[in-house]
């Protein structure tokens, strides 16, 4: 979990803040899941590998289908936003 934490404050998502009152504390109000992801996972990218018996049209049809996918996720997990997720912070 502190690697995991660590990894966020590097990125610019969370800063600490330590001692008896210390944690961690979102950067921006603009941060998304995307950003969350990528920060503790890196970069998602497809990377697709097929057996030698699929035919070239085929492989490329899959390829763009899956592409597809992978972008219409990307732009899910960047439109939903830590902020509207978290319930603010009692006083």
């Amino acid at each position: 979990m502190l690697q995991i934490l660590r990894s966020l404050v590097t990125h610019g998502i969370l800063s600490s803040t330590r001692g008896v009152d210390g944690g961690y504390v979102f950067m921006r109000d603009d941060i998304s899941v995307l950003d969350v992801i990528e920060a503790i996972e890196g970069p998602q990218t497809h990377e697709l590998v097929f057996g030698e018996g699929l035919p070239q049209e085929s492989r490329q049809k899959l390829t763009s289908a899956l592409e597809d996918v992978a972008e219409t996720a990307r732009n899910q997990l960047k439109s939903i936003k830590f902020a509207q997720l978290v319930l603010p912070r009692r006083s």
